[in-house]
């Protein structure tokens, strides 16, 4: 499953920030969750609507956003 299928972007929901599954859950409030210590498993249990792929999916995003960005500047 491609993180496309799992991240959603809605104009009027957190100020257009890429979401989980049309929740309320940003793909950076995973990120600083990560960044800050958390297990997968401690996303999970403090989030239970969440799963791994939801995760994996978030992190999918960051790289490819990543991987993009650097492809633009290189062709500038």
């Amino acid at each position: 499953m491609s993180y496309r299928d799992i991240i959603t972007i809605e104009p009027d929901k957190r100020g257009g920030k890429p979401c989980i599954r049309r929740m309320r859950i940003t793909v950076y409030d995973v990120l600083g969750w990560l960044a800050a210590g958390m297990s997968v498993a401690e996303i999970i249990d403090e989030f239970p609507e969440l799963t791994q792929a939801d995760i994996i999916a978030c992190l999918e995003f960051a790289a490819d956003r990543d991987h993009r960005l650097v492809a633009l500047v290189s062709t500038n």
